[in-house]
């Protein structure tokens, strides 16, 4: 998790006016039509939003402390994650069905090659080889690995429910599965096997990973607010914003999944920055940690969100990914699988890494 930084006086007033900023444009807009200009505005002010409701999420996790700051920071890109995605499925249920399997899916690809094979490059460039502990790292691997193919393959062979879709008990369970593997994986994280999750160096120091002071309860009381109004803003800025990109995809003819990887590269960008941050620094396994972190997060807490406000919204909700799509998520897990097991790492393994996040945005630009 990126440890905010010490505010200059500009960033506690972007930090403070864009989440205000943010709720009252939602509210003025919520369910009109502007036109072209005022809603780049407004994609604008949703994208500081999305960052800003971040930010605001690791001062209070970082006041709370592990494992409960690695859930709020969780639940808090799960809600942006979602309220993009059911802002466009409300807009245009009829080309959207499948716009919650594609935003997972993207999350997981650039989760697992981009944060990890450019942290794995970086680091590797500097260092010529890297050391990470494999416990731990393997066991984040196999939690996605389980997920993944519950949520989104299993569909494809389920025959209950005519289509790439669960049924209703089968949906139910995979939101439960989910969401009960991302908490165990928390607890083990932070609580149960926190040393598996640290560098082979500090494996007998767990506390020394990470130095910061911890925000004062005061500071942490505004973010807390100042979050659940970038939140609320972020989900009705979505909803006002959903026909610009829509729009604004179809008229470049591009198809429908660069929407989904949109959604995705915004709710990973923060994790992203400082995933890179940290293997420029020599802490691959903090890199490891966001990279697979974020991507059980983007399942553990999607799937159930989404499952439950589909059956509450009425939406058809298909889960089951393509032939393609399934061929590249094997090889990814294969290639993870064989990057982790030894503890290190060469510029080789960081290369294939993003050799298959290249070879995913090429078939989502021409599938």
């Amino acid at each position: 998790m990126a440890a905010p930084l010490p505010d200059s006086r500009l960033q506690t007033i972007r930090h403070t006016g864009v989440p205000i900023a943010g709720f009252g444009l939602a509210v003025a807009f919520w369910g009109a039509a502007p036109g072209s200009a005022v809603l780049i505005g407004l994609a604008a002010v949703l994208l500081a939003a999305v960052l800003t409701a971040v930010y605001h999420a690791e001062v209070v996790a970082l006041r709370v402390g592990e494992p409960y700051g690695s859930v709020i920071l969780a639940v808090a890109v799960t809600v942006i994650e979602a309220g993009l995605i059911v802002s466009l499925m409300v807009s245009s249920p009829e080309t959207t069905q499948g716009l919650a399997r594609d935003a997972i899916f993207a999350a997981v690809m650039i989760a697992v090659n981009g944060i990890v094979g450019i942290s794995l490059v970086v680091a590797t460039l500097r260092r010529g080889l890297t050391s990470f502990n494999p416990e731990g790292t393997g066991a984040a691997l196999a939690a996605i690995a389980t997920l993944t193919v519950l949520s989104l393959v299993l569909p494809n062979f389920t025959t209950s429910a005519a289509g790439p879709v669960f049924s209703g008990p089968q949906l139910a369970f995979a939101a439960a599965a989910s969401l009960a593997v991302y908490l165990v994986f928390v607890f083990v994280q932070n609580v149960r096997h926190r040393d598996f999750f640290l560098p082979p160096d500090d494996a007998d120091r767990p506390g020394e990973e990470v130095h910061i002071d911890p925000p004062s309860s005061r500071r942490a009381a505004v973010s807390l607010a100042l979050l659940v109004l970038a939140l609320a803003g972020v989900v009705g800025l979505a909803k006002a914003t959903a026909p610009l990109i829509e729009t604004g995809v179809d008229r470049a003819g591009l198809p429908t999944g660069v929407i989904a990887v949109a959604i995705a590269l915004v709710v990973l960008l923060p994790e992203s920055l400082a995933a890179v941050r940290a293997s420029s620094r020599g802490r691959i396994q903090t890199s490891f940690n966001l990279g697979y972190g974020s991507a059980l997060a983007t399942i553990g807490l999607t799937i159930p969100t989404v499952a439950v406000l589909s059956l509450i919204l009425g939406l058809d909700l298909e889960l089951g990914l393509s032939t393609v799509s399934i061929a590249l998520l094997v090889l990814t897990l294969f290639v993870s699988a064989l990057t982790v097991a030894p503890g290190r790492a060469t510029l080789l393994e960081g290369t294939m890494h993003l050799v298959l996040l290249a070879g995913f945005i090429v078939l989502v630009l021409f599938p």
